[in-house]
């Protein structure tokens, strides 16, 4: 099925492979991931996820074949839904926020399709919202929570520009802040404070936004414990680039602080 482009929400197809059958959803927003989407969905399988939240794949138009439906249905993926409009990350997650709000999902959990990970998690993130809590963001850097491998200059600039920044907007302390892994309540998502389907989130905003809006509001949010995981060798799956990439981050930090992405009064 099509659904055309409206206000917030890009064109997109959606492909259903089952019904709605649980509360929850984890979006996985991707595009070229190859096998590691595959290895994600695979360990999501062995732990059982799909007896606790649909598995919805968000595709920004992948062509390398990682979205054959044969293999995604194999792996227990409840829908596939692919962007064919512009933007990025922040235009995929707002194709999946509108399109699991519409299907009645109580909350979202939302994690990268890279297998860098631990979807296993997704249990403790919705246990979260079940309590009441409105944002939970997953950490590697709090007790409990596990850093592997994670390149020097990723550690340095979360833990002494992004995470200071974005605690300070928040007005709450988080510890892991460009970390995807993360849930949010449908309650959060539908205030009329909050407003995340505007096409102002293309890329990294909507991260930024929906990181700090929740704390401001006076909504619970809070961390827990996830592994993230990188490769011992080889290149490092990112699509954020060094140079260009963590310079339009730094932007979105600062305008995200000074209100930039909040919704006119």
């Amino acid at each position: 099925m099509i659904y055309e482009k409206q206000p917030g929400v890009p064109r997109f197809e959606c492909m259903e492979y089952a019904e709605k059958t649980r509360d929850y959803a984890v979006l996985i927003p991707i595009i070229n991931e190859g096998s590691r989407i595959h290895k994600e969905l695979k360990r999501a399988k062995a732990h059982h996820i799909s007896s606790y939240a649909d598995i919805v794949i968000c595709d920004g138009g992948s062509t390398d074949g990682c979205t054959d439906e044969r293999i995604l249905r194999k792996l227990e993926v409840n829908t596939l839904l692919v962007k064919q409009d512009e933007g990025k990350q922040g235009a995929q997650l707002r194709m999946g926020i509108w399109w699991a709000l519409k299907r009645g999902y109580k909350g979202i959990i939302t994690i990268d399709g890279n297998n860098k990970d631990s979807i296993e998690d997704v249990k403790a993130f919705i246990k979260k919202l079940k309590k009441g809590y409105d944002m939970v963001q997953g950490s590697r850097f709090i007790k409990g929570g596990h850093a592997v491998n994670t390149p020097l200059v990723r550690y340095l600039s979360v833990k002494f520009i992004h995470a200071p920044i974005i605690s300070l907007t928040a007005r709450q302390h988080f510890t892991d802040t460009t970390n995807a892994f993360r849930a949010y309540s449908a309650r959060y998502l539908l205030d009329e404070r909050v407003q995340p389907l505007r096409d102002i989130f293309m890329t990294y905003e909507l991260l930024a936004y929906l990181s700090v809006r929740a704390s401001q509001l006076g909504m619970r949010a809070c961390e827990i414990p996830v592994t993230r995981a990188y490769p011992k060798a080889g290149k490092t799956p990112t699509k954020i680039s060094f140079f260009k990439g963590n310079a339009e981050l730094m932007k979105i930090l600062l305008r995200n602080a000074r209100g930039a992405y909040n919704p006119a009064d």
